[in-house]
């Protein structure tokens, strides 16, 4: 599973001509923090090649609360599977801090696509990597614990959102609160939080205002692999040989850590 787009972003993966040629059939626009840039079930079929910012894609659930799907940053497109299919939009998308865009007409947009083969092939290439990416959250959501689930979204958002610090921590300063922080993770915010809890109790993170710093990369690897069980209160989380007898889960009959 994944927040952000496999591989290169779809304007950077473009030659220098096909991309000015893609943003010239455009029109620039920009956004503020958390508006609606793409409604979920619209009829328009316009996309947006984001030149900076970030935002959010999320759906709605049946209860009424959000599940996020990803996070798109510079270089992404957002809106081409409503381009090309000329469908409802499937996912609402909402920019997290000021994005800069330009929007292209969906007729526009698949004339393009028709007249480089190239780019055709890399929208698919996206569809597919999203595709898989959907089926491995189905199958997370089935049977990973919320720590782990959590942990893989700390060790992404660390990974390609995060700055190193000079004492070596990975900082990341996403606008993304809590509560959107348990909706990528398919889980309430009390779970979250609990999680959480156990990560800064055994300072593997710390957080802050819309801030999360990771001060344990090695540990965070482990738990979002499934190699280290839950960080014991008061103790050092377990690690594959550490120690004769160490082991990074319940053994059988016995009570495993909290199931977060």
């Amino acid at each position: 599973m994944s927040l952000f787009g496999q591989g290169r972003p779809f304007l950077d993966a473009l030659s220098r001509q096909d991309r000015e040629t893609l943003l010239g059939l455009g029109a620039p626009c920009v956004y503020e923090p958390g508006q609606v840039m793409l409604q979920e079930r619209d009829t328009g079929t316009f996309v947006l090649a984001v030149r900076s910012g970030w935002s959010v894609v999320s759906v709605s659930t049946e209860r009424g609360a959000r599940l996020i799907l990803a996070l798109r940053g510079a270089g992404e497109v957002i809106g081409d599977l409503a381009a090309v299919d000329q469908g409802p939009r499937s996912a609402t998308v909402t920019a997290l801090g000021p994005v800069e865009a330009t929007s292209i007409s969906g007729e526009r947009f698949r004339h393009f696509l028709s007249a480089r083969p190239h780019a055709t092939a890399l929208i698919m290439r996206q569809f597919s990597a999203r595709l898989r990416s959907a089926d491995s959250e189905r199958r997370s959501l089935a049977s990973e614990t919320v720590l782990r689930r959590l942990a893989v979204r700390l060790l992404e958002l660390a990974q390609r959102a995060g700055r190193t610090a000079a004492d070596g921590a990975v900082v990341v300063e996403l606008p993304l609160p809590q509560h959107d922080l348990a909706s990528a993770v398919g889980a309430t915010r009390e779970a979250v939080a609990k999680a959480l809890r156990l990560l800064r109790e055994q300072d593997v993170v710390h957080t802050g205002n819309r801030r999360v710093t990771v001060t344990d990369m090695e540990l965070l690897l482990l738990l979002a692999q499934g190699r280290a069980g839950p960080p014991p209160r008061g103790g050092q989380g377990a690690r594959p040989g550490a120690g004769p007898g160490t082991r990074t889960g319940p053994g059988p009959g016995e009570k495993g850590g909290p199931d977060v």
